[in-house]
């Protein structure tokens, strides 16, 4: 079986997988599959039913809930750019002064736990801004 390459699937994997280690036992670190990715009707109707159970338009792909903090992350390969939703979401989770960041790596992630106040037990290979 040839298997497509998936560059936002594979770092999402990775990063949870780091987050995972790098962060208190208790913390939550979760996914929620925010769409369907079937075509045709069949694949709309299931994200209608989606919908109508709560799913939100631009949801980031992962919360992490520790220590007190939430902090949404949105995975995007290299080149990756964001919905207009997903813009829409984070200048709302923002405004309520809830932790967002854009991650293409788990550098990128460790580092994002860092700059919004996370206990972790694996620092980022990058230099954090003061």
């Amino acid at each position: 079986m040839n298997r497509r390459s998936t560059p936002e699937a594979d770092a999402q994997r990775a990063i949870v997988s780091a987050l995972r280690i790098a962060l208190p036992r208790d913390a939550i670190v979760h996914h929620c599959a925010n769409e369907v990715t079937d075509a045709g009707p069949h694949g709309a109707k299931r994200q209608s039913i989606l919908v109508g159970m709560g799913v939100h338009a631009g949801f980031a792909d992962l919360i992490v809930i520790s220590g007190g903090r939430v902090l949404f992350l949105e995975v995007k390969s290299e080149t990756g750019r964001l919905r207009k939703s997903q813009e829409v979401f984070r200048d709302t989770v923002c405004a309520q002064e809830f932790g967002w960041a854009l991650v293409r790596s788990v550098d990128d992630a460790l580092g994002a736990l860092a700059d919004n106040g996370f206990t972790s037990r694996v620092r980022p290979a990058r230099k954090v801004a003061p």
